[in-house]
């Protein structure tokens, strides 16, 4: 072996950028000065931010953190590039078309990914690799593979990451959640999740490209396909959230927060159910040559019904529950949790406060704020990437039993599937080499 060449943060990138033709490898070892060791915030005491993905989400996302007094937005990054222009004009920050120059700023200690599914977890592992704290958008990952390398980095760069599962941050939900791991309801017999749809495919007509956007980089690691407005956004004629090479639907959209509160409920942050398998007609997903509404594909797309097992005989069945929770039955009551709801029956269950004696969970009544909290005191915050994945894990495995249309053993140890080698191919999916994840983590 040849003698290292110690790489400055700035020649790390550079070296990512210059490597992505062949995989975005990295083949140099990273000397630890290169990267954040002790989570000091930036000048003056604020945490530089910056943002990767500032469209629907991601914009809403800046606009919360330029109220905060701890932290500072420094740049903005977007493929569409007269949209970060107009996004770094609005709050002082300097724009960028890739967010890999984002990366190279030693005055930016965070940031933000809100990108299209695809890109999550390459964003998030290249900030990692830089030495940047995360907050990721949910789901937290594309597949599930990717989910656990997400994790690797988080903990090998000593990061902190949280995910913007925002419901874990509400005194509802939160009360709720209590309520149940105390036995308000007795023994959780069964759960009422959401029928979220799975995605369909797209064959939409080709648009001209608008002026400013790089669409080869917007389909990233997914083969590219003609440009059409109703596929760029992400909820639309349907928008991109519907098709399934660029999300898992509605069960990944909203199922990552419905999921996570079941996981959280039944105390699964570090695990998830055992078995998935469906009941009903065949999967048959429609393709959409023309823009229409989510409303045909989503009705095709929430057949044949899932159902999930979780330890312990909880059996979790998609049906009539709330989009943002789910429907828990106990032997001594039922408990519904929902986006900033709580309600039981009888109603004296939800009305009983929980003592000092009982458990108790940590406490975030800002989602945003408590990643700025623990990024000064380098805590785990409220919604780790751990947690992150096993939620989007959750979705992911949804989807998969209505694609292969059997019952499916799972190993939430392993992260593989039991004796189904078949299944297991589908825990990643394939990608562009020039947009592969890092060879090494």
């Amino acid at each position: 072996m040849g003698p290292v060449h110690h790489l400055s943060r700035r020649e790390f990138i550079r070296t990512g950028a210059v490597a992505a033709a062949s995989g975005w490898a990295i083949p140099y070892i990273i000397p630890s000065g290169v990267l954040a060791q002790d989570g000091e915030p930036g000048a003056n005491g604020r945490i530089g931010v910056g943002a990767i993905g500032v469209g629907r989400q991601g914009g809403a996302l800046v606009g919360a953190l330029a109220g905060m007094v701890q932290a500072r937005l420094v740049a903005v990054a977007d493929v569409n590039l007269p949209r970060a222009q107009e996004v770094g004009a609005k709050y002082g920050a300097e724009t960028y078309q890739d967010y890999r120059r984002l990366l190279e700023r030693d005055d930016i200690d965070a940031v933000i990914s809100a990108t299209v599914e695809p890109w999550r977890a390459i964003t998030c592992i290249h900030a990692c690799q830089a030495g940047k704290d995360v907050y990721a958008e949910k789901p937290l990952s594309w597949t599930i593979r990717e989910g656990r390398l997400m994790v690797e980095a988080v903990r090998k760069y000593d990061r902190v990451l949280q995910t913007g599962s925002q419901q874990r941050s509400q005194k509802e939900n939160r009360f709720g959640c209590e309520l149940v791991r105390n036995g308000r309801i007795g023994k959780v017999q069964r759960v009422i999740a959401n029928n979220y749809p799975s995605p369909w495919e797209c064959a939409l007509p080709e648009q001209p490209v608008p002026d400013g956007l790089d669409w080869d980089f917007w389909c990233g690691p997914t083969e590219p396909v003609p440009f059409n407005a109703d596929l760029y956004i992400p909820r639309g004629n349907p928008g991109w959230l519907s098709f399934r090479t660029y999300s898992g639907g509605e069960m990944t959209g909203w199922g990552a927060h419905g999921f996570d509160q079941v996981q959280w409920v039944l105390g699964m942050d570090e695990s998830g159910p055992v078995e998935v398998w469906t009941e009903g007609e065949p999967f048959s997903p429609p393709t959409y040559g023309q823009p229409e509404s989510r409303d045909r594909g989503n009705g095709v797309c929430s057949q044949p019904r899932v159902f999930m097992r979780y330890p312990g005989d909880i059996v979790m069945e998609l049906g009539n529950g709330p989009g943002g929770g789910a429907i828990f039955i106990g032997d001594k009551g039922t408990l519904t949790i929902d986006r900033g709801k709580c309600v039981s029956d009888p109603p004296g269950i939800a009305a009983e406060p929980i003592r000092d004696d009982e458990i108790r969970l940590a406490v975030s009544d800002d989602h945003i704020g408590n990643w700025l909290d623990c990024i000064k005191s380098r805590e785990r915050p409220i919604c780790d990437v751990e947690v992150g994945h096993r939620s989007a894990t959750v979705c992911h495995l949804g989807n998969l039993a209505r694609q292969l249309g059997r019952r499916l053993q799972w190993d939430p140890v392993a992260e593989r599937f039991v004796g189904d080698e078949e299944a297991n191919q589908h825990l990643d999916r394939p990608r562009r080499a020039k947009y592969d994840l890092p060879a090494t983590i």
